[in-house]
């Protein structure tokens, strides 16, 4: 078996794909509606698939993404192109040295970590 994508139940299905086809520079699918969106693996990302659901996320993710900056970057560098974006800050863990890392919520409040 294999990991075929990573699925995100969401209520506006084309709003998160946009936000984290964004965010990670990958392009969604042509094919992609209201109903399931998707974002092919890409590089070093794997695919997401986005489907509709008419509930609203209630409790913390069970599980999460965790992300890291580009090598022509840094990663609070990111964190402002992610708020820039539409993420919110959750919980700052960087530290002065360079350490540590955010924990951010996309626009429909799944959490992810960039270190």
């Amino acid at each position: 078996m294999q990991i075929h994508a990573l699925t995100l139940d969401c209520t506006d299905t084309l709003a998160q794909a946009r936000f984290w086809s964004a965010a990670l520079h990958a392009p969604m699918a042509p094919d992609s509606d209201d109903e399931e969106a998707y974002i092919p693996a890409h590089d070093t990302t794997p695919a997401l698939l986005f489907v509709r659901v008419p509930e609203t996320k209630t409790t913390k993710n069970r599980l999460h993404l965790d992300l890291q900056a580009p090598p022509h970057s840094t990663r609070d560098t990111e964190i402002t192109r992610l708020r820039t974006l539409g993420a919110r800050l959750l919980a700052d863990r960087r530290h002065p040295d360079g350490t540590g890392w955010a924990v951010l919520a996309d626009p429909e409040d799944n959490e992810f970590c960039v270190g």
